[in-house]
C-alpha cells in the first residue's frame, strides 16, 4: 500500500480513482509487535488487533467489505473507529460508503445493524450521535448491505446459475448421493453424521438449542408522548418487526422513519375489521391509545390468542377480561410505565426479599411524580406536561383511600387539591407537595402485604409546593368540569374562560368576580398567583383561536397542552421514592428506601417521563416475545419472572433505583409528612 503510508495527492493521483485490494496482512497486526503469519492469525486471533481504522479507512472513501469473519478475529471497524473518523473535518470526504457483500450483522464493521433490501437499499450510520438514518442530507456514512442482491442479477447470469445448479439436483432427485459434490455437502445420511461432520458428536451430545428464525411482529397501537423510546428499544432487536398503528398517521411515519424494520399504518379503533386484520398480524400488542379504548384492543387480542401491553391502570372492564384471558392462555400484562409500572416491580423487590428473611412489612409509603426539572418550572403551577395533559387534569379529580398512622382515611372525589399534603420532604433540595393517588389500599394484596397489621398504607403523587392551591381555584370555578353540559365551542380561551366560570359583560372586572366566585379578599396573594396562572395559560389574551371540546375539562387539556409545553433545551423529571417499615425477626425495626431520580435529555428532546414509561412497556413487550412470562390473565408486574429481569435491564438503560436502610421508626417519613 505505497500511498497510504502519507497523505498526499500529488497531481499523478489528484484525478485519478484508486482501487486497492487489501488481506488481513494489510488490516491486522500482532499486539507485541511481531510479524504477520496467517497460520497464527487462524490459531490465534486474539494475539492481534485490527489497524483498518488508522492505517486504512482514513484513506478510504468507498469501502467494499467482502472478508468471512467470526466472532474470535477482531472486527474490522468498531463503532467507535467510525465515530472518531467522523468527528475529523479533514476526514470529511472519507468513509462515505460502504458496500457489505459480507452483511454480518455486527460483524466486521460492528455499526452495519441490519441488513437493507432491494426496496430500501441504503441506510446511513452517525456514529458520533449514536444514530441511523435515510437522509441524505445528514451526516453518516452510506450502507448498502442487501443479504439478496444476487436476485438482481440479470437474465443471463441467472440462466448460467441455474444451468450449473442443474446437474446436481438432477443427482440428489435420483438419489445418486455418491456425486462428489452431494457427497461433501451431505451431513446426516441412514441416521447418522457422515465422516467429514463427526466432530459434531460433541455438540450433539451436550444438546442442541433450536432457534427460532421467525422474524417477532410487534403492533404498536398509538404514537403519543412516550412512544419514541418503546420503539427505540424494541427496533434495536433486528429480529423484531413493528408496526406503528395511529390516528395520527404523520406521527406514526416520523418515528417509524427512522427504523428499517418499522412501519406506519393508520388506526381507527372504530373500525372492528381493520383493527382485527393488525392484531392478527402481530404477535404482542402494545396498547397505548386512551385508556378506555384498551378493552376493545384487548378483548381483540384475546381472541386472536395475542399478548398484550399497556401502561394505564387495570380499570374494572379490563378486570372483566381476566378469565377469558387466562382460558385463552393469553398474557395482558398492565399498569407497566412508571406509576404504575416499575413502582410495583421496585416494590415488589424490596418485599419479597423482607420475606425471604422472615421480616414484616409494617408501612409502605410511595410517592411518584412527573414533573419540570427544577430549573424549567417556571409557572405559576410549577408544573409543564411530559405526558398526557386529560390524564393529569382527571386524576385530579379522582377520590382516595388510603391507611395513615393506623387510621383508615378517604378523600370524596374532586377533593383531593384541598386535601393535600402540603410538605413531602423526601430530599431537602425539592420543596414537594403531594396528592393521594387513588385506592392506596386495593395494592395490600397484589403486593402480598396484610392490611390489618400496618401502619401505613399509601400511594401518592409529587407536586412542586403551589400547585394544588391553583388547581383547586380551576376546579372550584368550573374549568375542570367533566359535565357532558359543559361543551365548549368558544372564539378565544378567554370566551372560554368568561363563559365557563359564568361571568358576562355586565359582571364587572375579572378580579373581583372570580374573588366573590371564591369567596376570597380581593387582596389576597392567591388570588394574585392565580390571574397571573391564568396569564400563562393564554387565557386571559387577544387570541382569537378557537376553542372547542366536549367538556371542560377537555377545553383545559387543550389550552395547557399549547401554553405549557416543554420548550426547546428544556427538561422534565421524575421522581419515584419508596419507604418501607420493617419489622425484623429479633424485634428491630428498619425503615428501607428505594428511589429513583431521572432527568430528561434537554439536547435530543427525550423526555425521562417517555423513558420510564415506554422503556418498561418495551422490556415487558420483548419478555413476551421471549416466552419468559408463564402467568396469564390480566397481570401486573408484581411477580419475580416479570420485575427481576425487567429492572435489570432497566439497570442497562441507565434507570437504576437507590437503595438506603436506616435503623429506627424515627427515621420514617409518615412522622414528617404534613397533610392539609
Amino acid at each position: 500500500l505505497p500511498f497510504i503510508a502519507k497523505d498526499r495527492y500529488n497531481e499523478r493521483y489528484r484525478r485519478r480513482l484508486l482501487a486497492l485490494q487489501v488481506g488481513a496482512q494489510d488490516y491486522v497486526e500482532r499486539i507485541d509487535g511481531g510479524p504477520y503469519s496467517r497460520e497464527e492469525y487462524r490459531e490465534h486471533p486474539e494475539r492481534y488487533r485490527s489497524v483498518f481504522a488508522t492505517k486504512i479507512a482514513p484513506y478510504t472513501s468507498m469501502l467494499v467489505n467482502g472478508i468471512y469473519w467470526e466472532s474470535k478475529y477482531p472486527r474490522l471497524m468498531t463503532a467507535k473507529d467510525l465515530a472518531h473518523i467522523q468527528r475529523q473535518r479533514e476526514l470529511k470526504t472519507r468513509m462515505l460508503a460502504i458496500a457489505d457483500i459480507s452483511c454480518d450483522i455486527g460483524g466486521s464493521l460492528e455499526f452495519m445493524s441490519h441488513a437493507s433490501t432491494i426496496d430500501s437499499p441504503f441506510f446511513y450510520v452517525d456514529a458520533v450521535n449514536g444514530l441511523e438514518h435515510k437522509d441524505i442530507e445528514k451526516p453518516g456514512v452510506q450502507i448498502n448491505s442487501i443479504d439478496n442482491l444476487p436476485t438482481e442479477l440479470p437474465f443471463e447470469a441467472s440462466k448460467h446459475f441455474g444451468d450449473s445448479l442443474y446437474p446436481y439436483a438432477k443427482a440428489l432427485a435420483l438419489g445418486d448421493l455418491k456425486h462428489p459434490v452431494l457427497s461433501r455437502a451431505i451431513i446426516c445420511q441412514d441416521g447418522a453424521l457422515t465422516k467429514q461432520h463427526k466432530h459434531l458428536e460433541e455438540s450433539l451430545a451436550s444438546g442442541l438449542r433450536v432457534v427460532n428464525t421467525r422474524r417477532k411482529r410487534v403492533l404498536l397501537a398509538g404514537s403519543g408522548m412516550v412512544s419514541q423510546p418503546l420503539v427505540d428499544y424494541l427496533a434495536s432487536s433486528k429480529d423484531t418487526d413493528i408496526t406503528i398503528a395511529s390516528n395520527d398517521l404523520t406521527e406514526a411515519k416520523r418515528i417509524a422513519y427512522q427504523f428499517p424494520n418499522t412501519v406506519a399504518a393508520h388506526l381507527d379503533v372504530s373500525d372492528s375489521a381493520a383493527l382485527d386484520q393488525l392484531i392478527k398480524d402481530s404477535d404482542v400488542v402494545v396498547s397505548l391509545v386512551p385508556a378506555h379504548l384498551h378493552p376493545r384492543l384487548a378483548d381483540v387480542a384475546i381472541r386472536r390468542g395475542k399478548h398484550m401491553v399497556t401502561a394505564s391502570y387495570i380499570s374494572p372492564e379490563m378486570q372483566k377480561l381476566d378469565q377469558a384471558a387466562r382460558d385463552a392462555q393469553v398474557s395482558i400484562i398492565s399498569e407497566i410505565g412508571l406509576d404504575p409500572g416499575i413502582d410495583h416491580c421496585s416494590a415488589m423487590k424490596i418485599i419479597d426479599e423482607a420475606k425471604e428473611r422472615g421480616a414484616k412489612i409494617r408501612s409502605f409509603i410511595s410517592w411518584c411524580g412527573g414533573l419540570a426539572a427544577p430549573e424549567n418550572s417556571n409557572n405559576q403551577i410549577g408544573y409543564k406536561f411530559s405526558w398526557s395533559p386529560r390524564g393529569v387534569l382527571t386524576a385530579g379529580l379522582n377520590a382516595a383511600q388510603f391507611k395513615a398512622n393506623g387510621q383508615m382515611r378517604e378523600i370524596p372525589e374532586g377533593k383531593l387539591f384541598e386535601n393535600r399534603f402540603s410538605s413531602v420532604p423526601l430530599y431537602p433540595g425539592f420543596a414537594f407537595e403531594g396528592l393521594a393517588n387513588r385506592d392506596s389500599l386495593q395494592y395490600a394484596d397484589p403486593y402480598g402485604l396484610d392490611l390489618d397489621t400496618m401502619d401505613t398504607m399509601f400511594r401518592g403523587t409529587l407536586r412542586y409546593s403551589g400547585y394544588s392551591e391553583i388547581m383547586d381555584c380551576l376546579l372550584r370555578l368550573g374549568l375542570l368540569s367533566l359535565d357532558p353540559k359543559s361543551h365548549v365551542s368558544a372564539a378565544s380561551a378567554t370566551e372560554f374562560l368568561r363563559r365557563a366560570i359564568g361571568m358576562s359583560k355586565s359582571s364587572g372586572d375579572l378580579r373581583h368576580f372570580i374573588a366573590h366566585r371564591l369567596a376570597l379578599p380581593t387582596n389576597d396573594p392567591l388570588l394574585d398567583r392565580l390571574l397571573l396562572a391564568l396569564e400563562e395559560f393564554g387565557m386571559l389574551s387577544t387570541d382569537a383561536s378557537p376553542v372547542t371540546a366536549a367538556t371542560s375539562l377537555d377545553a383545559m387539556s387543550k389550552i395547557l397542552q399549547n401554553s405549557l409545553k416543554l420548550q426547546t433545551g428544556e427538561r422534565d423529571l421524575v421522581c419515584l421514592f419508596h419507604e418501607f417499615g420493617i419489622e425484623n425477626l429479633d424485634g428491630s425495626y428498619d425503615v428501607q428506601t428505594s428511589s429513583l431520580v431521572a432527568y430528561g435529555d434537554a439536547e435530543s428532546g427525550e423526555t425521562a417521563m417517555a423513558r420510564t414509561v415506554g422503556i418498561p412497556a418495551a422490556i415487558a413487550t420483548r419478555l413476551l416475545l421471549e416466552d419468559a412470562v408463564t402467568t396469564r390473565g390480566v397481570i401486573r408486574p408484581t411477580t419475580k419472572e416479570i420485575y427481576e429481569p425487567l429492572l435489570k435491564r432497566l439497570e442497562g438503560k441507565g434507570l437504576v433505583f437507590a437503595e438506603h436502610t436506616k435503623s429506627g421508626v424515627h427515621n420514617s417519613l409518615q412522622r414528617r409528612m404534613k397533610w392539609t
